[in-house]
């Protein structure tokens, strides 16, 4: 992001980095609103804002500014926290956003896994619906382990760039 000279950073370059991330995170299955509240709290100094922030920065209603935290809190990207002293919530984005949302996957793909495991005794695994279920349930199980492991990997680099107390 572009500095002025004062140290501030230039809100039309902050506005465009929002706006460009929230793009891409549009394009990858993200709703348009999470995505550029996502995008806004991941470009705050604090990691943290308030509705009317988020509301005043990309020029919303509280109304989508509410929506779009809901939904970022049930994926485990955002967790909400009161300022002190006062009845407001602050929406603060993860410092480790990405690991929350795969561990929060994980949990999906396990319900997978349980409801394809039924599908296949249901269909019988010689049947041509059957194989098709335990494949893919064999790719689900794979998939959970790659992540587990991937995730284990992670952690240890995190600490190895940022330290244990990131």
């Amino acid at each position: 992001m572009a500095e002025a000279r004062t140290g501030e950073r230039d809100p039309e370059a902050v506005s465009q980095f929002v706006e460009g991330f929230a793009a891409q995170l549009v394009e990858a299955g993200m709703q348009r609103m999470p995505a550029r509240v996502f995008a806004a709290l991941l470009a705050s100094d604090s990691g943290a804002l308030t509705s009317a922030e988020l509301g005043e920065q990309l020029q919303v209603s509280p109304a989508a500014v509410s929506g779009a935290v809901r939904y970022l809190a049930q994926q485990h990207m955002v967790g909400r926290e009161r300022e002190p002293g006062s009845r407001r919530e602050r929406y603060r984005v993860h410092s480790n956003q990405w690991y929350e949302a795969l561990t929060n996957r994980d949990a999906v793909i396990k319900r997978w896994e349980g409801a394809l495991r039924a599908g296949v005794d249901s269909l019988g695994s010689a049947t041509p619906a059957g194989r098709r279920l335990s494949e893919t349930l064999a790719f689900f199980e794979f998939v959970d382990g790659e992540v587990a492991a991937m995730m284990e990997r992670w952690r240890a680099h995190r600490e190895t760039l940022f330290g244990d107390d990131a």
